[in-house]
């Protein structure tokens, strides 16, 4: 049996899983129009591979992707483009972004699928084909797969803890389709050179664990184990449980390639295993509706699908008075509800005064302490709260500000209902903008140097050849100068004074003569 470890800090708060779990996965029907933002990654936006009024085919390529951290984007469904233009995104900021607007014909007609030849394919295949697909992590970081596939591990651990609260749409994922995700993780290992496979699944999922185990019990290749883990917060984030399951204390700016581990969200190895079994791009994904609903549930959705038009399948009730995209730990609260599904929308959790009561008022702190016994990632929270909320950047970078996962435990625990983790989202946000701030003003001092030192070179370069030209000119005159005194000497080589001299000898000799 394998030893587990303990992560430090950490808080047991109520699950609230079983409002959204006890059902199964729906399919949410096709919108009116559908919004596909070229950006779907934290790593940057896709190239639009289509033109306004082409007819694309569900699953053909519309945004390719750019430089070797970028993800491709497809069309969900079958219809025209609309348009190719900047809308909203689910994002705190409620910035736009430039979207494929698609208009669906309701036909639901593919492209034609090409899965790749197991016998045949390499690891790099493997590789190649997820990053086509557009697959990234789908529990909520969206980072590219590709990337993560790049290493070469021992260990590759499947993150199927989901600890958040409220969220459920990993469980009835490894509950309904459990020998997909095995299927994705052994391809996963395969491309990876991974000889052990790791399933992390938390004790409040039983039935999602024994799915998983009945799928693993044919003994294919790589061997697999699924592991319960305790269930505590946040012991889905991908630190944390690798040191739950490995013992494996991976330190601020190192990685889990560097220990020989890598983690996967159980929701990524059923991608992958469509994108290579089956040939489909990630074009959807599964969603919780939780919270203040009629009927809670998981939906299954087509990227791009607006929340406003998905949000009815749950029944908002009445008193619904904002939507938060992800949990109540770590999400956020959309500004506007007519943006679009993203792949990192896992949760659509639904608030009203009664079920999220509005927090008191911020009092001061009065250090006790609580926040720093709670932390998973052995900071001093209080202390990044004073020098970030001093705007003393440099001292909460001192105190490891970047190592903050952000998982909202101090926030949690504080008795004086400080929300921390804005604090800490300001600071981090400052830092990055004088970052970049001084990085322009770096780059535009290196275009002046560089425009100096042009000027002075062709400066420099121009003097010398007017030096050059002057020389030149005075060596042509000197040779035109000798050349017209050289036409003056007499026939026999005689100097011109010489032949002055004679005649005046000459002209004296008549006068005596005379």
């Amino acid at each position: 049996m394998l030893e587990l470890f303990r992560f430090p800090g950490g808080i047991e708060p109520a699950s609230h899983k079983q409002e959204s779990s006890g059902s199964p996965i729906r399919p949410a029907p096709l919108p009116e129009l559908i919004i596909v933002p070229f950006r779907q990654s934290a790593t940057g936006a896709a190239n639009p591979t289509v033109k306004v009024g082409e007819h694309v085919l569900k699953g053909q390529l519309i945004g390719a992707a750019e430089g070797p951290f970028g993800t491709t984007v497809h069309a969900p469904t079958s219809g025209r483009v609309r348009a190719i233009e900047s809308h909203g995104l689910p994002h705190p900021s409620g910035l736009a972004a430039p979207c494929a607007v698609i208009e669906p014909d309701g036909e639901e007609r593919w492209i034609e699928r090409a899965p790749l030849d197991l016998a045949r394919a390499t690891p790099e295949d493997i590789k190649k084909r997820i990053r086509e697909a557009g697959i990234v992590g789908l529990g909520g970081a969206a980072f590219p797969s590709h990337v993560k596939a790049q290493a070469a591990i021992d260990t590759l651990i499947i993150n199927g803890a989901e600890c958040e609260p409220w969220i459920t749409c990993d469980d009835r994922l490894m509950r309904e389709r459990a020998a997909e995700i095995v299927a994705g993780a052994r391809l996963l290992a395969r491309a990876m050179g991974a000889k052990r496979i790791l399933f992390g699944v938390e004790d409040n999922k039983p039935e999602a664990a024994e799915a998983l185990r009945a799928c693993l019990a044919d003994g294919g290749p790589a061997s697999g184990e699924v592991v319960t883990v305790p269930t505590r917060y946040p012991a889905g984030g991908e630190k944390q449980l690798i040191r739950v399951l490995t013992g494996i204390a991976i330190p601020y700016g190192k990685l889990g390639p560097d220990f020989g581990v890598q983690c996967f969200n159980v929701g990524t190895a059923y991608a992958v295993a469509r994108a290579v079994l089956q040939g489909e791009p990630l074009i959807s994904r599964i969603v919780t509706l939780a919270g203040n609903y009629e009927r809670p549930g998981n939906v299954e959705v087509l990227i791009g699908t607006p929340i406003d038009a998905l949000l009815p399948l749950g029944g908002p009730k009445a008193d619904t008075d904002r939507v938060v995209m992800g949990g109540p730990m770590m999400g956020f609260v959309l500004p506007d509800l007519h943006v679009p599904v993203v792949k990192a929308t896992n949760c659509l959790l639904a608030m009203s005064p009664a079920l999220f009561p509005p927090p008191p008022p911020e009092l001061p702190c009065i250090r006790c302490g609580a926040c720093t016994r709670v932390c998973p990632m052995i900071l001093q929270p209080h202390e990044l709260y004073w020098f970030a909320k001093s705007k003393n950047f440099g001292k909460a970078q001192e105190y490891h500000l970047f190592d903050c996962i952000e998982c909202g435990c101090c926030a949690y625990v504080c008795p004086s209902r400080i929300p921390l983790v804005d604090y800490y989202r300001f600071a981090k946000s400052e830092i990055r903008a004088r970052e970049r701030e001084k990085a322009a003003a770096d780059a535009a001092r290196e275009r002046y140097e560089f425009r100096k030192f042009r000027e002075e070179r062709e400066k420099q370069e121009k003097a010398a050849r007017l030096a050059a030209k002057a020389a030149e000119t005075k060596a042509r005159l000197a040779a035109e100068e000798a050349a017209g005194a050289g036409e003056k000497v007499g026939a026999d080589g005689t100097a011109p004074s010489e032949l002055i001299a004679a005649a005046q000898a000459r002209i004296e000799a008549r006068k005596d003569h005379a």
